[in-house]
């Protein structure tokens, strides 16, 4: 597996990689502006999955446990542009520039499929990656600018994610562990996540469920497993990882120590 990413400012980086795939669990601690060069990626999310392609143009807002997973294709290597939108950069652009129908974050993956304004925005920084040189600070000021006013300008929802600058509350943690337990996180980002430190948040989830964070997460991702394979026929090789598991073999141990029998045997033979 080969990765390397280059920066030409400390919030604009290409990235590029050649091996089979590359699976990461995160929660961005910025907004995530992303040009797609080559290659594919996989988004997935508590509530919808996301495919992208070569040129299309997407932003990942941050405090959001998303699974990601990227593949080369079409003989191309995984390559994409990534600018990060920090909260210093957004409340010094919302300093002066007035918010549109802020009254909640939205909550989701941004698609603006292959829009020319924001591809030539980020396409115009390719350049800097061929000659090896960095871009000017006031220049990198000046096209994340650009392109948060272009997001503005195709999207005036996105200010409701871009405007908002409030950091994650306590929350119900039932509600949250029931939409994001297939995240391979570890309890310290689900304690944040949910207002509360991994004291309260180990009382708190014992509480509700009378067991082990650590026992009821594995219970929960071997159940959602199981469905995949039994009711929607997929092979055990394409959902160990969206399940949250790291690897097939520790799945497939833990698969059959909980029902009694390996995954392998509920596929059906054709």
């Amino acid at each position: 597996m080969e990765f390397e990413t280059h920066y030409i400012a400390p919030d604009i980086k290409l990235s590029e990689f050649t091996g089979k795939f590359f699976k990461t669990e995160v929660m961005f601690e910025h907004h995530i502006l992303v040009w797609f060069i080559s290659g594919e990626t996989k988004i997935i999310q508590a509530d919808a999955v996301f495919t992208f392609n070569a040129g299309d143009v997407f932003l990942i807002p941050r405090n959001q446990l998303t699974t990601v997973i990227n593949y080369p294709k079409d003989g191309k290597p995984h390559k994409a542009v990534a600018m990060y939108l920090t909260l210093k950069k957004l409340k010094d652009f919302y300093s002066t520039h007035k918010a549109i129908g802020r009254t909640h974050p939205l909550q989701k993956v941004y698609s603006f499929n292959k829009h020319p304004l924001l591809e030539s925005c980020l396409a115009s920084l390719i350049h800097y990656f061929d000659l090896g040189e960095n871009l000017p600070l006031d220049l990198a000021d000046i096209k994340i600018k650009e392109a948060i006013s272009i997001l503005r300008s195709i999207d005036r929802s996105v200010d409701g994610i871009l405007a908002d600058f409030e950091e994650p509350g306590k929350i119900n943690l039932s509600d949250f562990m029931e939409r994001h337990y297939m995240f391979n996180m570890s309890l310290n980002r689900f304690a944040y996540l949910t207002g509360r430190s991994l004291a309260t948040y180990r009382r708190d989830f014992v509480r509700i469920y009378q067991t082990t964070p650590q026992k009821w997460l594995q219970k929960k991702r071997l159940q959602l497993a199981h469905y995949h394979i039994v009711v929607k026929q997929r092979k055990p090789s394409d959902v160990y990882i969206e399940v949250g598991f790291e690897n097939l073999s520790h799945f497939s141990y833990a698969f059959k120590n909980h029902f009694g029998y390996p995954p392998q045997s509920l596929i059906k033979s054709v």
